[in-house]
């Protein structure tokens, strides 16, 4: 899939001619018309189909992506065995290493649609024009990192909690809007735990209540 190939002139006619991006920036500060006609001009719209890659080590470019509809999850392989590393719904950015910092080698991710995708491509070069055209770029990009670093901290903590029911019910309490739209093989993924391991919390969890 190359994202490139969804260009066109008219590309937001179906967002009121303007890029999602600029209204999920626009949640952190107002912005100058010179930033909003720049990100107008360089990010794009892309869709991806359920169940198909939006990266993998094969196949990545140098785009990250904020998610207009749909869910994505992020995985690494080891052999057979997948191991989920998160998991983004509507209006999060997603990519891989290799989108956040081109001086390091890209950890080698999968980026997998989970359900019929919407995003807006948003390329890597951009990032650091924006960051160079005004300060409001800079306040915005620590907001949304800082962001980012909490999410990672709650996936860090859930991942050290001691039991799988444990795991799950924080789960359910970090991501309520998660639990009816994610699979359950995926979310197991997610806990670090088997799918029938899984699947007992949750029966004996609804029996509780």
């Amino acid at each position: 899939m190359n994202p490139e190939k969804k260009h066109a002139l008219n590309k937001w006619t179906h967002f009121n001619e303007v890029s999602p991006l600029i209204s999920l920036f626009k949640t952190y500060h107002d912005l100058t018309s010179e930033i909003e006609y720049f990100i107008n001009q360089h990010t794009f719209p892309v869709v991806f189909k359920k169940n198909k890659f939006i990266s993998s080590p094969l196949d990545h470019h140098d785009y990250a992506y904020l998610i207009v509809k749909g869910i994505a999850r992020g995985y690494l392989k080891e052999g057979k065995t997948e191991m989920t590393i998160w998991i983004a719904k509507e209006n999060e950015l997603i990519g891989n290493s290799y989108s956040v910092n081109r001086e390091h080698k890209s950890v080698e991710t999968y980026i997998q649609a989970l359900e019929d995708i919407e995003a807006v491509a948003i390329p890597h070069e951009m990032y650091t024009r924006l960051y160079d055209m005004d300060h409001i770029a800079n306040y915005i990009g620590r907001k949304i990192t800082q962001f980012h670093y909490f999410q990672s901290c709650e996936r860090a903590l859930i991942a050290r909690l001691q039991t799988a029911e444990k795991k799950y019910i924080r789960f359910m309490q970090s991501y309520p809007d998660l639990v009816s739209r994610v699979g359950l093989k995926y979310i197991a993924c997610f806990l670090g735990m088997r799918m029938e391991t899984l699947s007992r919390i949750r029966s004996r969890l609804l029996v509780d209540v």
